[in-house]
């Protein structure tokens, strides 16, 4: 399973309270320091509360980079994440 899709189900199984979108930007970042661009190591994580409740963002940013500690120790580089 590639990281993209690896990511999105960690967050998934827990956060199910948000819809989320997660894409892999890494192409974009070709020729930095030698990256190739294929590798997924830049991704943005796009999240939507699905009911009207407020969202805590600074808690929320702390449980995704929680969440996705181990990805980070494998090789992701730069996570965005967006509150929406």
């Amino acid at each position: 399973m590639n990281r993209t899709k690896r990511i999105k189900n960690i967050l998934e199984k827990n956060l199910s309270e948000f819809d989320i979108n997660v894409i892999d930007e890494s192409n974009k970042h070709k020729g930095h320091y030698n990256f190739n661009g294929n590798d997924e190591t830049h991704i943005i994580v796009e999240i939507k509360k699905k009911s009207i409740s407020k969202v805590n963002r600074l808690e929320t940013h702390k449980k995704i980079n929680s969440l996705l500690r181990e990805e980070f120790k494998i090789g992701l580089h730069s996570l965005q994440i967006k509150i929406i």
